[in-house]
């Protein structure tokens, strides 16, 4: 194994070993199993004495109707019983069907309306029961019988309303800035603590005599980006599982099936190119953020350390929230190029479409540019920066590391 593939092994290692680790990956999937869990309880509270149940002499009738036991039941057999369900806030109420010279009548009697879906079901299946006892009153042939059977053909051709645009946008641009939000002020810190940890120590002596110093600090700049990358991935997957058990879980398949194209097309917007920049954008702050962690004296001073690079996240994190809704406006049009801030602003005008081709092109090719160029940078004056022991501040040691490379 190569020099710098062995540090970005042991540091991806330590890393990902932490229990701090462990809680960022699983904290995420445990709010959501527990709204999940909080949802159907409070959808669960209440549902037996919610139902509806059916009083009918006409078994057939009564196994139909009784497809959705949800919401239907039919463990009362007459009507007296069923009213005293009703008292006892047993069930809602109950539908008492008879048939009467061929005619089928059915009346609700309860302390709370029927849904509207439940009248759908109801007249649903009460219309084709009538239907066929006015077949067999009638005495139709079977060629009577296939004209009367004949429905209407209805199409339906659906454009995705302005509305519907806005809102997949919306949320497409609010979830990728927030996800690299949460990634950028998790790991700038994580990145400052690990190199500032082994400042001035003699190991590094050591390790330096055997290695390039810049060798060193690709091996653990390429360790922190895999340990971000490890994370995205378990999301991902998470995301990949939710989304194919959300149609099948009683929980959420309702609100998934009205809302699948929404998701699609908001996941079709995240992995487009909008996720190279967040990429390259992890990358950079990562670099930065070692710069900042090589710069102090002690661990502990770490955290104060990676401010100015916590300053520009933030900019790019509050600037991208308030100039979201207007993609086309002329501070974001000109902060789509700056690197740092890019990967905050272009993805809002790749996902609205107002970024033309050449000027994507260009941002990416900045961005490309500066993320590789500020890592070879920083990794030859690495060894002069992290050899250092006196606390002459920020600035100053920055001078000397230069200096000293």
């Amino acid at each position: 194994m190569s020099q710098v593939g062995i540090v970005l092994k042991e540091t991806y290692r330590r890393q990902v070993k932490a229990w701090s680790f462990l809680i960022l990956v699983v904290s995420p999937f445990i709010f959501i199993l527990i709204s999940f869990g909080v949802g159907y309880l409070a959808s669960s509270v209440g549902q037996d004495n919610d139902k509806v149940a059916i009083v009918t002499n006409d078994a057939a009738l009564r196994h139909e109707l009784q497809q959705d036991k949800d919401t239907v039941t039919t463990k009362y057999a007459s009507s007296r019983q069923a009213t005293k369900a009703v008292k006892d806030e047993k069930i809602k109420g109950y539908l008492k069907i008879e048939q009467k010279n061929e005619r089928l009548t059915a009346a609700y009697h309860g302390v709370k309306h029927l849904t509207q879906d439940e009248k759908k079901v109801f007249l649903q299946v009460l219309s084709k029961k009538q239907q066929v006892l006015n077949i067999q009153k009638a005495k139709l042939t079977e060629e009577q019988v296939g004209l009367l059977a004949v429905q209407p053909q209805l199409e339906q051709k659906v454009k995705v309303s302005k509305e519907d645009q806005e809102a997949v946008k919306t949320i497409s641009f609010m979830l990728l800035i927030f996800v690299m939000y949460f990634i950028l002020i998790t790991y700038t810190s994580a990145t400052a603590q690990e190199i500032a940890s082994e400042k001035g120590t003699k190991i590094m002596e050591i390790i330096f005599s055997s290695m390039p110093a810049q060798k060193y600090f690709y091996g653990k700049i390429g360790g922190m980006f895999c340990v971000i990358a490890t994370q995205i991935l378990i999301y991902i997957f998470g995301g990949g599982l939710i989304y194919s058990l959300a149609p099948r879980l009683e929980v959420s398949r309702e609100i998934f099936n009205n809302n699948k194209e929404l998701v699609d097309k908001v996941i079709a917007n995240l992995g487009s190119l909008s996720l190279v920049y967040v990429i390259l954008g992890v990358i950079l702050f990562t670099v930065l953020a070692a710069l900042c962690g090589a710069l102090v004296v002690r661990p502990e001073d770490a955290t104060k350390a990676t401010q100015p690079a916590l300053y520009i996240v933030m900019i790019g994190f509050f600037g991208a929230l308030a100039f979201g809704q207007d993609p086309t406006n002329i501070v974001v049009k000109i902060l789509s190029f700056i690197p740092f801030l890019s990967s905050f602003f272009m993805p809002i005008r790749i996902i609205d479409g107002s970024a033309g081709i050449s000027q994507v092109v260009i941002s990416l090719l900045i961005l490309v540019i500066s993320t590789f160029g500020l890592t070879a940078y920083v990794g030859k004056i690495y060894s002069g920066l992290i050899l250092q022991t006196d606390d002459i501040g920020l600035f100053k040691s920055f001078k000397r590391g230069i200096r000293i490379k």
